[in-house]
């Protein structure tokens, strides 16, 4: 241990001072101040917003994980690559949400806890399902954030919140839009092999 007063050794200064504790630099729910142009009103409404969306968007992701892990059957191959591909584009959507939240001054979810606590969408069963079935259920996830990002983006564009209204409109809308297309083709009802 290093005495005061004293010149510190080569192997002293290259050990990590771990297991450090303090208290949170800005609490959960509290909006700091950046100049932005935006009031601190309109910025903590825009928060809360935006981490309804990120923990719905979070919980959709790990959907399409679980989903991807899980899926079997004749289109084992085609759904395990998609559900990949839409995992992957989620996560984005993640760090874009997250990283929005942060420049409004907030502090955006983070942990799975608080995911669970927060998100409304439906928790699935642990266990494998069919494969319509996880459509199905992603297909409801989607429609979630959906409707929450159209109201959200409307409150958005009233308060004046343009970068706001822009990341829901462009970015989480049109990508939830194109993987409901593309998932909900899966649930169409025609022959597989034999036209009819």
């Amino acid at each position: 241990m290093r005495r005061a007063g004293k010149s510190a050794t080569t192997t002293d200064r290259a050990r990590p001072i771990d297991r450090q504790e303090a208290h949170e630099i800005q609490g959960f729910g509290h909006v700091t101040h950046v100049p932005i142009a935006l009031s601190e009103s309109v910025a903590s409404q825009s928060v809360e917003n935006l981490n309804q969306v990120l923990a719905d968007t979070i919980t959709l992701r790990d959907l399409y994980k679980k989903h991807h892990w899980q899926v079997s059957g004749p289109t084992f191959y085609q759904l395990h690559l998609l559900f990949d591909k839409f995992y992957e584009e989620q996560n984005d959507l993640v760090d874009t949400i997250a990283e929005r939240i942060q420049m409004l001054g907030g502090i955006s979810l983070a942990m799975a806890a608080d995911v669970a606590e927060t998100t409304i969408v439906p928790r699935p069963p642990k266990g494998r399902e069919e494969a319509p079935v996880q459509i199905s259920r992603l297909l409801h996830a989607h429609e979630i954030v959906l409707e929450e990002s159209r109201s959200m983006a409307r409150q958005a564009a009233e308060a004046g919140d343009d970068g706001t209204n822009d990341l829901l409109v462009s970015d989480v809308i049109r990508a939830n839009e194109k993987q409901v297309w593309f998932l909900s083709e899966h649930l169409v009802d025609v022959p597989l092999v034999k036209a009819d």
